[in-house]
């Protein structure tokens, strides 16, 4: 991906009009722990994909997002909040060129996939086929969840209402406590729960403890100001960016401490994009 050239080639060759860009490093407890690698790729690679579709004759590039990138604790969420200030910086320099103004850029944020990788439905199933315990981080926290089907079709709805700039949030229904759907799942597998009340039982739930950058719960906006579409389960965030010129500037300074491992730097030039950034 870090040959521009190539890519381009692509774009042109496929005569390609929509670019979908999910890749991220984005296993939070992995990434915690290889910020440096996780920092250059999610955050550089969306660039790199945005200066691609600038220069290549693009229709649309949808970023998708993330609801960890709302008040970010960790590296993943505050990459993929990083991801949404470019993306909206490159709809501003579109729509300041004669010439690319009709290119949009914007995004997609939402919470969990069911079923999809790393999510947690498919790592209580093998906990649960293996015996247990299933692993639970804390009593009260809880997610947002979506089937892989509704997040397709609302992403795609969400992307022929674009006009630029845009920050759309999926309706992801009422939260769901993690130790509620871990029980759910033992009784429809047919087991019961071992505990001290049925010592009997088949599977244990286990409270492992918060990971490095965990939240008990995510958020989908940064602000309170969010407005309605014509979907009823889209709505817009009215969030404030960095204009195109000074967001270079600040990631030109990032990467040449990414590029020197200057972690320290690294994490100053996070808070200054990112202020509302907490660092686990």
């Amino acid at each position: 991906l870090k040959n521009l050239d190539k890519i381009g080639e692509i774009i042109v060759n496929y005569n390609i009009s929509v670019i979908f860009h999910a890749a991220a490093y984005k296993h939070v407890p992995l990434v915690e722990v290889n910020p440096i690698s996780a920092i250059s790729n999610n955050i550089f690679i969306t660039k790199f994909l945005c200066e691609a579709c600038y220069l290549n004759n693009v229709e649309k590039f949808i970023l998708i997002s993330s609801d960890k990138a709302v008040r970010p604790k960790n590296i993943m969420g505050v990459t993929k909040r990083i991801s949404e200030l470019i993306t909206q910086a490159y709809d501003e320099k579109a729509k300041k060129s004669n010439i690319k103004n009709n290119l949009t850029f914007s995004m997609v944020r939402f919470g969990n996939v069911l079923n999809s990788s790393g999510s947690v439905i498919p790592l209580f199933k093998d906990q649960i086929k293996k015996g247990g315990p299933i692993t639970v981080t804390h009593e009260k926290i809880v997610r947002y969840f979506m089937t892989i089907p509704e997040a397709v079709q609302l992403v795609i709805q969400a992307v022929e209402m674009s006009i630029g700039g845009e920050v759309f949030l999926l309706d992801m229904g009422e939260p769901v406590k993690i130790i509620d759907l871990a029980f759910d799942m033992v009784r429809l597998s047919g087991l019961t729960i071992k505990d001290s009340d049925n010592k009997e039982g088949d599977i244990e739930i286990k409270i492992s403890g918060l990971r490095k950058g965990e939240k008990l719960y995510e958020e989908l906006l940064i602000s309170s100001d969010s407005e309605k579409t014509k979907h009823p389960l889209i709505f817009k965030a009215n969030e404030e960016y960095i204009k195109y010129e000074e967001l270079i500037k600040k990631l030109d300074l990032l990467q040449n401490y990414l590029i020197s491992s200057n972690e320290e730097m690294v994490y100053v030039c996070l808070k200054d994009l990112v202020p509302e950034w907490e660092k686990s």
